[in-house]
């Protein structure tokens, strides 16, 4: 978790929110409020006014099509309807299928579409008095019950239901149309107002013309509305701003000075700016909860001037101040804007650190603790003309290892700054025995690092790489192993994380580069064939400027053709500043040696970023190689690396082949080489020479 996210610059003179008993109340926003107002106003006219209007227009529609379709209906029962009533009345005692089939239907259809022809009558139905749907235009519904249907009791007994809706999708007579308004209207049958009721009549009319002229209308409204209602807002704005501007001027300038004032004194110290216990305590509880929230850690580190009360009762309080600022100045400057920096009380400053995780997150807090204590100490304290040495003891914890909330954490960080001025002062401790342990373990290596580099401890062991098509092997990739004294074989992965925070491993990688040039021409006049040797380059040493021209020099001096050189380039490394990145690999390559993208799809390239890479061959990663050829995913990936690579003109290899199976599914895609425990393990150059005299091919 980045502790930008907490939104405290440590050192920022900056002021954090203030409390709200100390913060003045705002000026009154007069263009704000009116505008607020005014907004809201007009939306609620323009509103109630399109309800209002939309209401009625429906209801006086509904109310015209229901008059349509009642005189439709009377129509229908003085022309049509004494010719088929009997069928009707009688229609109960049929079933569906047979009513459907029934040749009176089709005669009603007849009539009924004759009488409606050029009307805007969509469909229609006619019920008898038990409910049953005896005639639809839509044949599906004939036979329907409709016996509780609200509309059609209102009919039966002798009134008009009528509504309006909206369907996407509606079986009118021949066809079905879609998007459509219509008002459906439930009329009783009778040949006279005063007649008994001998049926119901269900019409829908189609309404979408008169609707959208409606809507057309509305918006109108709306526009007409809305530009003098926006005529009068402007004239009203330009005085209210008039107005506004003169409230706030005389308000705003002492109102924010005032409130600056207060809002920095609430949550800083007055002598060093830094914040005070009370901001960082809040600061410090949002990493905590951060570190909870992600499963993370943090820690808290916590510091003392070692002399501070001697330099105190002897000088004076001058120079105890001058002290301070000097040592909160030093603080600012070893550590990074996104560390949490606060001076506590009297001479003590607490450190917050997130992202602390596992054995590198330890590494990071013994980094921080040794720049505080080189910033305090490397230079005496120069004060009215006298040097003091000042040194600095320093307490740390671990959240949740030794403390769940702000209160025990400060508590255990400072139980360990005493545990460090007890252990005779300028060190740092951690709260508990293993960590201790381990920061002593990082300062053992860190130390090592640096005596087997001088003593030439570290070798390089080389694992052949195979051409796929002749079998034959055509290079090596050179692996760093360090030949510890006490320690035996020291894997790479305990101790390449220590060289990259230590800044160590620029010269272990430049010794890397020189002992493979060497060995390469050595190999070459010991009469083995020219091979290609692979070596990894870090990422610091990539950011180099002159790599080219140290690559160039060493070339030369060791008299090795550049094409039997290749770098491998991690994804993340070249990513980190892609044109920077593309300028190094076209220096390299007018050098003349082999770049290739080592562990491809496992980090986070951009397919139009790779397009661009001088580029000459592609790593494909082992974690794609271990399920072959069983597991399709890796199958999927493996092909399709191979196949972009073909299409870009570069060269693929596999690494990590351990079988058989794997070796055969990667020539059947096609892949340029391949190396792993099928073919070697990485050996010392004495054994890969007799190798290569041994076995020149798969």
């Amino acid at each position: 978790m980045s502790l930008a996210a907490e939104s405290l610059p440590a050192r920022s003179d900056r002021p954090a929110s203030i409390d709200p008993v100390l913060r003045l109340q705002p000026s009154f926003r007069l263009i704000r409020y009116f505008s607020v107002t005014s907004l809201v106003g007009v939306l609620i006219v323009l509103a109630v006014l399109v309800l209002v209007h939309r209401h009625f227009a429906f209801l006086t529609m509904e109310e015209h099509e229901t008059r349509n379709n009642e005189a439709l209906t009377q129509v229908f029962a003085n022309t049509i309807w004494r010719h088929h009533a009997t069928f009707v009345q009688s229609a109960s005692t049929l079933s569906k299928a047979e009513l459907r089939r029934h040749p009176e239907i089709a005669r009603i259809r007849e009539g009924v579409l004759r009488q409606m022809s050029g009307l805007n009558v969509v469909k229609v139905k006619i019920y008898n008095l038990d409910g049953l749907t005896v005639f639809s235009t839509d044949p599906k519904q004939i036979g329907d019950d409709k016996s509780d249907n609200i509309g059609f009791l209102s009919a039966r007994d002798g009134g008009i239901a009528s509504d309006i809706t909206f369907r996407n999708e509606f079986d009118a007579f021949d066809q079905v149309i879609n998007n459509r308004n219509l008002v459906s209207s439930y009329v009783p049958i009778r040949l006279t107002p005063s007649s008994p009721i001998e049926g119901v009549m269900e019409v829908y009319s189609d309404v979408t013309h008169y609707v959208t002229k409606l809507e057309r209308t509305a918006w109108g409204i709306v526009i007409g509305v809305l530009s003098c209602l926006s005529l009068l807002y402007i004239f009203l704005f330009s005085i209210v701003r008039r107005a506004d501007r003169i409230i706030t001027a005389q308000s705003e300038e002492m109102r924010l000075a005032h409130e600056e004032i207060i809002r920095h004194q609430s949550r800083h110290d007055s002598l060093t700016g830094l914040p005070n216990r009370l901001s960082f305590s809040e600061h410090l509880d949002k990493m905590i909860k951060g570190a909870r929230r992600f499963d993370s850690k943090c820690a808290l580190i916590y510091l003392g001037l070692d002399g501070f009360k001697e330099i105190h009762e002897s000088m004076g309080y001058v120079a105890r101040d001058k002290l301070l600022k000097e040592a909160s100045s030093r603080l600012g400057q070893s550590l990074r804007d996104a560390d949490i920096t606060a001076r506590i009380s009297g001479d003590e400053f607490a450190v917050g650190l997130s992202g602390i995780s596992g054995e590198k997150g330890v590494e990071r807090v013994v980094v921080v603790a040794d720049r505080i204590r080189s910033a305090i100490s490397s230079q005496p304290f120069v004060i009215d003309d006298h040097d003091f040495a000042v040194t600095t003891s320093i307490g740390i914890a671990i959240f949740p290892d030794n403390g769940n909330d702000v209160v025990e954490l400060m508590k255990s960080a400072n139980a360990a700054l005493h545990h460090a001025r007890s252990k005779g002062r300028n060190n740092y401790q951690f709260h508990t025995a293993d960590m201790n342990a381990r920061a002593f373990e990082l300062l053992l290596m860190e130390r090592d690092l640096r005596r087997a580099l001088e003593e030439d401890q570290f070798i390089l062991h080389y694992q052949p790489q195979v051409d796929l098509r002749t079998g034959k092997i055509i290079g090596a990739e050179a692996l760093i192993r360090w030949q510890h004294p006490e320690r035996g074989m020291v894997s790479p992965g305990d101790f390449i994380p220590v060289a990259e925070d230590r800044g160590l491993i620029v010269p272990i990688g430049e010794w890397v580069l020189e002992e493979a040039c060497r060995q390469n021409k050595e190999w070459q006049e010991k009469g083995l064939p020219q091979l290609v040797v692979a070596v990894n380059l870090s990422a610091l040493q990539f950011q180099k400027r002159d790599l080219s021209v140290k690559i160039a020099g060493r070339l030369q001096r060791h008299a090795l053709e550049p094409d039997l050189f290749e770098l491998e380039l991690t994804e993340s490394s070249i990513m980190r500043d892609a044109e920077a990145s593309i300028a190094s690999m076209d220096s390299l390559k007018q050098v003349g040696v082999n770049l290739s993208l080592d562990d491809f799809g496992t980090g986070y390239s951009s397919l139009n970023q790779l397009k661009r890479l001088p580029l000459d061959k592609l790593k494909i990663d082992q974690s794609f190689v271990r399920g072959l050829p069983h597991d399709q995913n890796d199958l999927a990936i493996a092909s399709a690396i191979i196949a972009m690579g073909k299409a870009m003109n570069l060269k693929t290899i596999a690494e990590g082949v351990e079988t058989k199976a794997q070796l055969d599914v990667l020539q059947s895609l096609d892949c340029d080489e391949m190396q792993g425990f099928y073919m070697a393990k990485p050996m010392p150059a004495a054994d890969f020479v007799d190798f290569m005299r041994q076995k020149k091919a798969i």
